[in-house]
C-alpha cells in the first residue's frame, strides 16, 4: 500500500474541532501539527487526548477545544499555512526534506504572530539543539514529550497564558506563577504539573461555592503559568506583574547577561526580597549544599535528583498555592446526580429517576451539555426530539440510551473504547478498563488496531483474518491510585534494605552468590508489598465481569510510559505473566489475576528496571505503569495452548547476507509461544521479501534446530501463582496435529529434508508449507505490514506477531495476530572505517558484524572471558561473576569493553551467558565470540538486543573461522590482569581503546592501546 493511501484515514485522527464558550480573548482555535502519522495518532490516543481537552476545557471553561491538523512533512506544513489559519503551529523534529529550523524560519517570515513550538521525543535531540543554538533563532520554545500526553496541554496553555496574561491581569481577576528553568528536561516536566495541580485544585474550588456566580467566576480566574528561561526575562516579568503574582519557582544556574550565571536564581531570590513581594518562593538545584542558601531566602528548596522530585514539587503546590458538571435535578430543582463526562452520563442514565429525565429533556439541558462536551452528532440526534415523541418517560431513557450506545460504538470503531460487560468477548478491540496512558505497550497496540482497520487488512487475502489479540488496558490512574491508596513507596522505604550494597571482592564466588541472593530477596520483598495492597474496587469489579466471559489463558503484560519509545524501548526489563484461567472458582482466577497485576505494577521497583531506569538517566518515580490483558493466541493441544508460529519481524536487518539488503527486513519465528524468540534461543531465521532463501547453511540450521517449544499448561495446579507455562519437547508433540506444514524430516540415507511428518527421522524446524509452499503467505504479510507501519510511524520498526492455522478452513480463518510494535533506532550518519587504513597488528577486533555508531571513547578496562575454563553448562555462575565485576567498575564509574563468548542475554544458557541487562549495565562495548564447537549467531528478534540498540552499546559479533573477522584473544590474554576469577579476567589499561563502529556499513575496529 502507498503513503498516499492512508491519508484518508488519518484525516480522522484530526483532532476535534468542537466549540466552547470563550473564555480568554486570546485563545489557541487551530493548531498545525508537523509530525509523522505515528505521532499524531499517539497525541490522539495515549491519554485520550480528546477526553483530556473535553475534561480539563469544559470543567475550567477554557473555550474551545484546539481544532488540530496534522501533516506529515515541513513542505506540506508550508503549503497548509497558505490554504489556512492557524494560531500555534507544533513541530517535531524529523519532519522530512526540510528541518524545523528551516520550516520555522520560512513560518516567521511570512506569519510572524504565529508562535512555533518544537516537541522532541528523543532526550539525546537536546543535545544536538545545545550544540546548534544558532539554529533556533525562529523557534519560540522546546519541550520534550517523555510519553505523558499532558505535555502537549501545558504546550498550548503555555502558549494561552502569554497571549492573555496582559489583558486578564488588568483586570485583577488572575494570579501569576512564574516559572525560571532552561533546562528543557525539566520545564518539560514541570510545566504540565503545574498545570494538572491548578486545574485539580481550581475544581475543588468550584465545588465549595455555593453560588452559580461564583463558580463561573473560580472557572475563569485560574493563575497564568509564565515560563522564561535566564534572568532579564523573570526580573521583567516580576516587575510587570508584581501585584498578581503569588509564586516564583527557579532554578540555580541559568544565563544572565547571556553567559551561564551558577547563582543567577540566587541574585533573583535575593531582588524579590528587596522588592518585599510576599509570595511562595521555590529555589531549585541538583546542589544540596544550596538548601541553606533557599532557607536564607524563605524559600522551600527542590533537589532536581532526588528520587522523589515530582512528588516534592507536587507537595510544594498543593501547600502553597492556595487557591463542569451535568447536574441532574429533579423536579423540586433538587440534585439527584451529577456527571462530569459522557461514561458517567451514559452509566447514570438507567439509575436517573423518570421526573428528572423529563425534567431536562423538555429543557433541551441533554442536548446543551453533549454540545459543550463536543459531541455534535449525538446532540444533534437528540435535539429536535419532543418528550412528546415518546409514551412514557422509559421509552425516553432506553431512546437516549441507546443512542448514546450505538453513536459510542460506531466512532470507535478501530479506536480504544471504554469497558462494557457487552464489549468483552469480540477479538480485534482494545478496552481500557481504567483511565490515564496507556503506557508504551498499550499505545502500540492501540495504534496498530486502529491500522488495520484503516487499511482494511482483513480484506488483503482469502481464508486469512488480520487483527490484534482480544486486549483489555488498565490505564495509569490505577497505578497512582494503587501507590497512594496503599501508601506504596513508603512501605519500600520502610523495607530498610541497601539498594546500593555491592561486592567488593567479585572473584570470590561464595561471597558472589551470597550477595546476589540478597539482592533477589530483596525484588521478593518489594513484591511482597505490592501483593499486600488492593486495586481499586471499580477494577475489581470490571475483572469480575471480564472472567466471566474470558475463559481463555490470558497474558497480564507491562506497560510503562517509558516503553517501545525511539529512546528506551525497554524491551524485556519489566514483567510478563501468563494464566491458565481455568480454575473452576471465579474467585481463585479473580485472586490470580489481581496478583498478576499486582506483580506488573511492582516491576518498576526490582533490581534490574531500577538499574534500566537510572542507566537512561531517568528516576523511578517519573515511570508510572499501565497493565494490559490479552488473550494468549493460541489453540489447545492435548492440554497444552500455544499458536502455531510466534515470532519478531523488523523493517531493518543489521546483518543482511547473500543478496539480501538491509532494508528487506528480518524476522525470527519459532513454533509456539514467543518466549523462544525474545528470549534468544533457538530459532528459525528467513527474510519476509526472500522467504525462499535459506539465511543459514543446512548444517547450521539443524544444529540449531528448535527442538522444544513453550506452551501454556492448561492442566497446571491453579494454587502455584506463577507463570503457568511450560517447556515441551516437539518429538513428543509429533502425533497432536500442531506440527504439521511446519517441520521436515531429516533423510540420513538421502542427506535430504523431506516435508511432513510422514517420514521417520529427527523432526527440523524450518516451516516449509509456510515459505516455500504458499500455504500460509506470511513472507508477504510481514512485508507488507512491516513497509506500512514503517511509513505511518516514520522510522523503521519492528512487530511481534503470532498466527493460529485453521484446521478446516470452511468453518474459519487462518489468524494472523498483530501483538506488539515499537520503533527501532537506527543511527543514519557513521564514521567511515577504511580497513585497508590499518595494519591487523594494530586491531584488538576488526568485525563486519557491527551495530552502533561512531567513536567509543574512554574506555581503558576490558573483562574478558578465558576461553581453557569456558564450559556451556556453567554459565549460570558466570553470570554471577560477570554482575559482581559489573558492579565493581560501575562503582568506581569505569565503563568497559565486554568479551564473551556465544550470545550475550540469552535466556538459554547453553547458547550464553544469560545476563540480565542490569547485570551488565556499565558495559560500553560488547563482543560476542564464535569459538570451536560454540559458535552461535547473533539475534536480532531479542528483548536483549533491543536495549543494546537503544543504549547506542557498541555490539560486535566475531565469528568463528571467519576469513575476515577477528579478535586477537592471544595478544589480550597476556596483558598483565588486574583481577582474574574462575571465568573472567579483568585488565586495565593507563590509554584508552580507540572503538571505532561504521554504523552505515556495520563495520567496526578496536585498536590496541
Amino acid at each position: 500500500m502507498k503513503l498516499e493511501n492512508l491519508d484518508h484515514y488519518f484525516e480522522k485522527l484530526k483532532f476535534s474541532t468542537n466549540s466552547y464558550h470563550n473564555l480568554m480573548h486570546n485563545k489557541i482555535n487551530h493548531i498545525l501539527l508537523v509530525s509523522t502519522y505515528y505521532d499524531a495518532f499517539i497525541f490522539e490516543e495515549d491519554g485520550i487526548l480528546s477526553e483530556q481537552f473535553f475534561g480539563e476545557f469544559d470543567q475550567l471553561s477554557l473555550g474551545n477545544i484546539p481544532r488540530i491538523t496534522s501533516v506529515p512533512t515541513g513542505i506540506e506544513a508550508l503549503k497548509m499555512l497558505d490554504q489556512n489559519e492557524f494560531d500555534l503551529v507544533i513541530t517535531m523534529r524529523r519532519i522530512g526534506e526540510i528541518s524545523p529550523f528551516e520550516m520555522s524560519e520560512k513560518i516567521k517570515k511570512n506569519y510572524q504572530d504565529i508562535p512555533v513550538l518544537l516537541l522532541l521525543n528523543m532526550e539525546s535531540d537536546i543535545e544536538y539543539l545545545n550544540r546548534h543554538s544558532e539554529k533556533m533563532e525562529c523557534i519560540d520554545d522546546v519541550f520534550l514529550w517523555n510519553g505523558d500526553s499532558k505535555i502537549f496541554l501545558a504546550m498550548i496553555k503555555h502558549v494561552e497564558d502569554r497571549m492573555n496574561v496582559d489583558r486578564d491581569t488588568k483586570d485583577g481577576l488572575v494570579n501569576v506563577i512564574l516559572l525560571v528553568e532552561d533546562s528543557v528536561r525539566y520545564y518539560s516536566r514541570f510545566l504540565p504539573i503545574l498545570y494538572t495541580e491548578i486545574m485539580n485544585q481550581t475544581q475543588r474550588l468550584i465545588s465549595a461555592e455555593l453560588s452559580i456566580v461564583n463558580k463561573r467566576r473560580r472557572m475563569r480566574v485560574r493563575p497564568k503559568v509564565l515560563l522564561v528561561h535566564n534572568y532579564e526575562d523573570a526580573v521583567e516579568i516580576i516587575e510587570r506583574y508584581r501585584d498578581e503574582l503569588i509564586c516564583v519557582i527557579s532554578d540555580v544556574k541559568y544565563p544572565k547577561n547571556g553567559d551561564i550565571d551558577e547563582l543567577a536564581g540566587m541574585k533573583l531570590m535575593q531582588k524579590i526580597k528587596q522588592e518585599n513581594l510576599d509570595i511562595a518562593l521555590m529555589l531549585q538545584s541538583s546542589e544540596v549544599d544550596n538548601t541553606l542558601q533557599a532557607v536564607e531566602f524563605g524559600a522551600n528548596f527542590l533537589h532536581k535528583n532526588s528520587e522523589t522530585l515530582l512528588l516534592d514539587l507536587r507537595k510544594f503546590i498543593l501547600q502553597n498555592l492556595g487557591f463542569g458538571d451535568l447536574i441532574f435535578k429533579n423536579n423540586k430543582n433538587e440534585e439527584v446526580a451529577r456527571a462530569s463526562n459522557m461514561l458517567e452520563f451514559e452509566a447514570l442514565l438507567p439509575k436517573i429517576p423518570a421526573d428528572s429525565i423529563l425534567y431536562h429533556a423538555k429543557r433541551n439541558n441533554f442536548s446543551a451539555w453533549l454540545i459543550a462536551h463536543g459531541e455534535i452528532k449525538a446532540a444533534r440526534k437528540l435535539k429536535p426530539m419532543q418528550v412528546e415523541s415518546f409514551e412514557d418517560p422509559e421509552e425516553l431513557r432506553e431512546f437516549l440510551f441507546s443512542t448514546f450506545k450505538e453513536l459510542r460504538l460506531a466512532k470507535n470503531k478501530g479506536k480504544v473504547i471504554e469497558f462494557d460487560s457487552s464489549t468483552i468477548d469480540p477479538e480485534g478491540q482494545i478496552i481500557r478498563l481504567c483511565e490515564g496512558s496507556l503506557g508504551g505497550k498499550g499505545r502500540g497496540l492501540a495504534f496498530l488496531n486502529s491500522l488495520i482497520h484503516a487499511t482494511e487488512m482483513d480484506n488483503w487475502y482469502e481464508n486469512i483474518t488480520i487483527r490484534t489479540p482480544k486486549t483489555f488496558i488498565i490505564g495509569t490512574n490505577e497505578f497512582d491510585a494503587f501507590m497512594e491508596k496503599n501508601k506504596i513507596k513508603k512501605a519500600i522505604l520502610n523495607l530498610n534494605f541497601d539498594r546500593n550494597k555491592m561486592l567488593n571482592n567479585w572473584h570470590d564466588k561464595d561471597d558472589a552468590v551470597s550477595a546476589l541472593q540478597k539482592i533477589n530477596a530483596s525484588d521478593v520483598m518489594i513484591e511482597n508489598v505490592f501483593l499486600k495492597g488492593e486495586l481499586s474496587w471499580k477494577l475489581q469489579i470490571k475483572l469480575k465481569q471480564l472472567l466471566r466471559a474470558a475463559k481463555y489463558p490470558l497474558a497480564v503484560r507491562s506497560s510503562g510510559l517509558l516503553e517501545d519509545s525511539q529512546s528506551q524501548p525497554f524491551a524485556g526489563v519489566y514483567n510478563t505473566y501468563m494464566l491458565t484461567n481455568s480454575d473452576e472458582s471465579l474467585d481463585v482466577r479473580l485472586k490470580k489475576l489481581m496478583d498478576a497485576i499486582k506483580k506488573v505494577f511492582a516491576s518498576i521497583y526490582l533490581k534490574d528496571a531500577r538499574q534500566y531506569i537510572r542507566n537512561i538517566n531517568y528516576k523511578v518515580e517519573e515511570e508510572k505503569m499501565a497493565v494490559i490483558i490479552q488473550n494468549i493466541v493460541g489453540s489447545n493441544f492435548e492440554g497444552l495452548h500455544y499458536p502455531h508460529i510466534s515470532g519478531v519481524a523488523q523493517s531493518y536487518n543489521y546483518y543482511p547476507t547473500s543478496y539480501l539488503k538491509s532494508s528487506d527486513g528480518i524476522a525470527t519465528f519459532a513454533i509456539g509461544l514467543g518466549k523462544s524468540v525474545v528470549d534468544g534461543e533457538s530459532v528459525y531465521l528467513f527474510s519476509p521479501r526472500h522467504p525462499k532463501l535459506e539465511i543459514l547453511p543446512m548444517e547450521k540450521m539443524i544444529r540449531n534446530n528448535q527442538k522444544k517449544l513453550y506452551a501454556v499448561n492448561l492442566n497446571a495446579d491453579d494454587e502455584n501463582c506463577e507463570d503457568e507455562i511450560v517447556q515441551v519437547k516437539l518429538r513428543d508433540l509429533r502425533d497432536n496435529g500442531s506440527l504439521e506444514h511446519l517441520v521436515s524430516v531429516w533423510d540420513h540415507e538421502n542427506n535430504s529434508l523431506k516435508v511432513g511428518l510422514h517420514n521417520k527421522g529427527p523432526l527440523i524446524v524450518n516451516f516449509p508449507n509456510i515459505l516455500k509452499h504458499g500455504y500460509f503467505p506470511l513472507g508477504e504479510i510481514l512485508s507488507n505490514v512491516l513497509e506500512i507501519c514503517k511509513k505511518a510511524m516514520g522510522v523503521p520498526v519492528e512487530i511481534e506477531f503470532a498466527v493460529k492455522l485453521s484446521k478446516d478452513l470452511k468453518k474459519e480463518n487462518h489468524i494472523f495476530y498483530l501483538l506488539q510494535i515499537r520503533p527501532m533506532k537506527i543511527q543514519t550518519e557513521s564514521v567511515q572505517i577504511d580497513p585497508e587504513k590499518y595494519d591487523k597488528n594494530e586491531l584488538l577486533l576488526f568485525s563486519e558484524h557491527a551495530m552502533g555508531n561512531g567513536v567509543i571513547e574512554n574506555i581503558q578496562n576490558v573483562v574478558v572471558f578465558d576461553q581453557e575454563k569456558f564450559d556451556n553448562t556453567k554459565t549460570e555462575i558466570m553470570q554471577q561473576e560477570i554482575e559482581a565485576i559489573n558492579e565493581t567498575l560501575k562503582n568506581e564509574n569505569k565503563p568497559y569493553l565486554l568479551i564473551g563468548p556465544g550470545r550475550w542475554g540469552s535466556r538459554d544458557r547453553f547458547l550464553g551467558i544469560p545476563v540480565m541487562w542490569s547485570q551488565i549495565s556499565n558495559a560500553k562495548a560488547i563482543v560476542e565470540v564464535g569459538i570451536e564447537g560454540f559458535n552461535v549467531d547473533a539475534s536480532q528478534g531479542t528483548h536483549f538486543f533491543h536495549n543494546l540498540m537503544s543504549m547506542n552499546v557498541g555490539y560486535f559479533s566475531v565469528p568463528f573461522a571467519s576469513k575476515n573477522d577477528f579478535l586477537d584473544l592471544d595478544w589480550l590474554m597476556c596483558r598483565n590482569k588486574k583481577i582474574s576469577g574462575d571465568f573472567f579476567h579483568h585488565m586495565e589499561f593507563d590509554k584508552p581503546l580507540e572503538i571505532k563502529i561504521d554504523g552505515k556499513n556495520g563495520i567496526a575496529v578496536i585498536v590496541k592501546p
